[in-house]
C-alpha cells in the first residue's frame, strides 16, 4: 500500500520542477510567454510593426507579442516616450537568419555611423 502512494507523491512533488521541462526537452510556458513579451515590448520600443516583429521572430508565440508591443504601446504613450531607431539594419539581421551580423565592408559600416550619432543626439535631447 505504501509503495502504491510512493509513486504519486513524488510525481505530483517533481511536476513543480523547473529542470523537469529542461531536462524533457519542453518549454517552459512562463519563459516562452516572458521571452514573447519582452520581444514585443523590444519591438514597440524600435518602433516596429507588429507585423514585422513577427516576421522577425517566426518560433515566438505570437498572443505574447502581441501583449509585450501593447503594454510597451500604452506605457509609451504614458510617458511620453518616442520610438528608438534600431541601429542594425533590418536586411542584415534577416540575412543573418535573426542574428546580429557585422557588416562585410567599410561602405556599410560608413552607413551604420550616421545612425548612431543621429540616436544618440537624440537621446541626449540635441536632435
Amino acid at each position: 500500500m505504501k509503495r502504491a502512494l510512493i509513486l504519486p507523491m513524488a510525481l505530483t512533488l517533481l511536476t513543480g520542477c523547473d529542470r523537469l521541462y529542461e531536462r524533457a526537452g519542453l518549454p517552459d510556458p512562463a519563459k516562452v510567454l516572458a521571452e514573447g513579451k519582452a520581444i514585443g515590448g523590444a519591438c514597440r520600443h524600435a518602433g516596429r510593426g507588429l507585423e514585422d516583429c513577427y516576421a522577425l521572430n517566426p518560433t515566438a508565440a505570437k498572443s505574447a507579442i502581441y501583449d509585450g508591443w501593447k503594454e510597451m504601446n500604452e506605457y509609451m504613450a504614458k510617458n511620453g516616450m518616442q520610438a528608438i531607431p534600431p541601429e542594425i539594419n533590418l536586411k542584415t539581421r534577416l540575412k543573418s537568419g535573426g542574428k546580429a551580423q557585422e557588416s562585410e565592408s567599410e561602405g556599410e559600416d560608413a552607413k551604420a555611423e550616421p545612425a548612431k550619432d543621429d540616436a544618440n543626439a537624440h537621446a541626449a535631447g540635441k536632435g
